[in-house]
């Protein structure tokens, strides 16, 4: 994997010295002249950077004050690409400072003397000289180099993982710099807590702060951090997904960086951007911005530390074009930095999984085991529970300052730290109550879309039933249409032929019964004809037919049929548990009156019967309609069955009904239909 925690941490360190020389322009002990000659000065510097001609300058100024401050920017300059020659300088700053009895230069310089020390990898004597400079500046009084200070020993220990007393010492200065109304300075209290957010993965509010001093840095034109913030924000924007705006950041920054020829920040933001070529996609780019990145110019010594996480980088990417022993190569280019600078073994966990990845690929599996153990165990050791929670707890206290002496100073601090906690639980309380706005006016608006959501539904329901009303009428014209057309048209043609059978009987002297039998028998099955007609326009032209219009139907049958035969008894009885609001469709109605028209039709034609009876009741939530007659019944088993019982059967299926014929020889019939 690409290591990118240390690049994370490196970014924006050290780049404050330049803060210094604002105070030359407010210092009321300067003469015009000498404000004059520094502007050249910074003019010089600012656009030109020749630093060896300003030294040259330096060495002839009269003015020891301005000599001293020009040592020490000078030296901060060649910290940055000749760190011999900024050593050296230094140390002569300092013996000019302590000659002159400048107490302000001397703290400046030993302040510049800890970024030297911290830039070479010198982390001890880091250490001791911006705590020493931190003394002086409280000691004599100078507040900008007091949050300077306090600034520097936050990174310097932000570098070595001690991530907790960074905290405290940005949370410092960015207290004294508001104090001071120095907005220029609070740029880099806002980078430096913006790279602890970067350093727990909220991104976002990292990216937030990072933008504040970005804002900051451009509307006083401080290029040198500009650059810082440049990379701070394309890593945020990198681990956001935000690739191509992390890409624009980089080169940004490199634009600047080359620039005024801060090398530093130059490699570092080379690594970087080969590690978002890398997230790209774009290997083969990344890889070669990443060999780049290893390309130190003469008497340059400084973050050497920072090669680290390219060594792994490149590495790792040698492994996914499977050339393990090339990978190795740098792999162990990176190991002996570690043993140069033990304090950053922490942030080397990534490099023994790389090796141990190589070591896989060449078949060396015990090594390979050996190396992902010990990158477990630094991984445990950096996310340590106790460390974390120091962190957290570090965002609404301070330390208690151990020195009797500044406890007043300490008191004080506490004080302005409630008013910041204060106002930020106002923040917090105004946060709390937008997100209750807000929440109400989400929850309006879904109840808004909700009840817009069922009155559409309730216009979509309406308008189905419409179209079911309007296909239903539609349905019932074409049905008394087709009626119409039935009784007008084929009943009258029925109705002719009747007519003209009549008058060959009446018009001719047949003679021939035979012929006189079939002509009646043609009468009379066109009657029959004409009669089942009309109860098939009747049921055409109800959409459902009621208990009583069934009830009705039934009684016309039976009395028509006593006509055919007045001998015969007709009886018609319907239980008193039968409901006679019950409706059926047209369909069921049809085939229950026509189902029992030939039950009848059967007994008078077949049965010799005396009685005839036609009986309703229910039976359990069943329906039964029974058709008996005492006639001289008949042998079901042997008998051919014609059309009559076989429609009979049919109709009562097509209704979900059941037919059921118990009749014998010499017993009557009984035809139950069961609905």
């Amino acid at each position: 994997m690409l290591l990118i925690n240390f690049l994370k941490k490196a970014s924006g360190i050290l780049f404050i010295m330049n803060r210094v020389f604002l105070m030359l322009f407010s210092s009321g002990t300067m003469k015009n002249t000498l404000i004059v000659s520094l502007s050249i000065f910074m003019s010089k510097t600012a656009y030109s950077q020749n630093l060896d001609s300003l030294l040259t300058v330096a060495h002839n100024t009269k003015n020891d004050s301005v000599k001293i401050r020009m040592y020490n920017k000078i030296a901060f300059g060649y910290i940055f690409n000749n760190t011999d020659k900024a050593l050296e300088i230094i140390k002569e700053g300092k013996v000019s400072a302590k000659e002159a009895n400048f107490n302000f230069g001397l703290t400046e310089l030993v302040n510049t003397h800890g970024i030297y020390m911290d830039v070479t990898g010198k982390s001890d004597s880091a250490a001791y000289y911006f705590k020493k400079a931190l003394k002086m500046s409280r000691d004599f009084g100078f507040k900008n180099i007091e949050s300077m200070c306090v600034n520097n020993l936050g990174m310097f220990n932000w570098n070595r993982g001690n991530y907790n007393e960074a905290l405290d010492y940005f949370f410092q200065s960015l207290k004294m710099d508001e104090a001071l109304k120095s907005e220029k300075s609070t740029s880099y209290s806002l980078n430096n807590i913006g790279l602890i957010y970067q350093e727990m993965n909220l991104n976002d509010k990292a990216l937030e702060y990072h933008k504040k001093a970005l804002n900051v840095r451009e509307k006083y034109n401080l290029e040198n951090e500009q650059i810082a913030s440049h990379n701070n924000i394309g890593i945020n924007l990198k681990d956001l997904g935000r690739i191509d705006e992390a890409i624009l950041s980089y080169k940004k920054g490199l634009a600047l960086a080359k620039k005024l020829d801060n090398r530093i920040e130059y490699y570092k933001i080379l690594d970087n951007l080969a590690n978002a070529y890398y997230y790209k996609g774009n290997k083969d780019l990344a890889l070669e911005t990443y060999l780049e990145a290893l390309k130190k110019k003469q008497n340059y010594n400084g973050d050497e530390r920072g090669m680290l996480s390219t060594y792994n980088n490149i590495a790792t990417l040698y492994n996914e074009k499977n050339l393990p022993k090339v990978a190795k190569r740098y792999i162990n280019e990176g190991f002996d930095l570690v043993k140069k600078y033990p304090e950053i073994e922490l942030v080397s966990a990534d490099l023994y999984l790389t090796m141990a990845e190589s070591n896989y690929m060449l078949g060396s599996y015990d090594q390979a085991r050996k190396q992902k153990q010990i990158y477990i165990k630094l991984k445990d050791s950096i996310f340590s529970e106790k460390n974390a929670q120091k962190i957290a707890d570090l965002e609404v206290k301070y330390e208690t300052e151990k020195k009797e002496k500044e406890i007043l100073i300490q008191r004080a601090e506490l004080a302005e730290q409630d008013l910041v906690i204060q106002k930020r639980n106002y923040q917090l309380y105004g946060l709390t109550f937008i997100t209750l706005i807000l929440g109400l006016i989400g929850f309006l608006f879904y109840n808004q879309q909700k009840l817009k959501n069922q009155q559409l539904q309730k216009e979509n329901e309406l308008k189905d039933a419409l179209i079911k009303i309007e296909t239903q009428n539609k349905l019932q014209e074409q049905r008394l249409r087709i009626s119409r057309d039935l009784h007008d048209n084929i009943g009258a043609q029925l109705t002719f032929i009747i007519s003209s059978i009549d008058n060959l009987k009446y018009g001719f002297d047949i003679k021939d019964q035979k012929l006189t039998h079939k002509l009646e028998t043609i009468s009379d099955f066109t009657s029959g004809t004409i009669y089942e007609l009309r109860d098939t326009i009747w049921a055409m032209n109800k959409n459902e037919i009621t208990f009583e219009d069934l009830q009705t139907r039934i009684s016309n049958y039976i009395d028509k049929a006593h006509l055919y035969d007045s001998n015969i008894q007709f009886s018609f009885n319907v239980d008193n548990s039968v409901d006679t609001t019950k409706t059926f469709t047209s369909v069921e109605g049809m085939n229950i009156h026509r189902v029992i028209q030939e039950a009848i039709h059967n007994s008078l034609k077949y049965a010799d019967a005396s009685q005839i009876k036609v009986e309703v009741s229910k039976v359990v939530s069943n329906l039964v309609f029974k058709i008996l007659d005492n006639g001289k019944g008949f042998d079901l088993s042997s008998t051919k069955r014609g059309n009559g019982l076989t429609n009979m059967e049919k109709r009562a299926s097509e209704i979900n009904g059941v037919l059921k014929i118990d009749t014998g020889l010499g017993k009557g019939t009984s035809v139950n239909l069961i609905i």
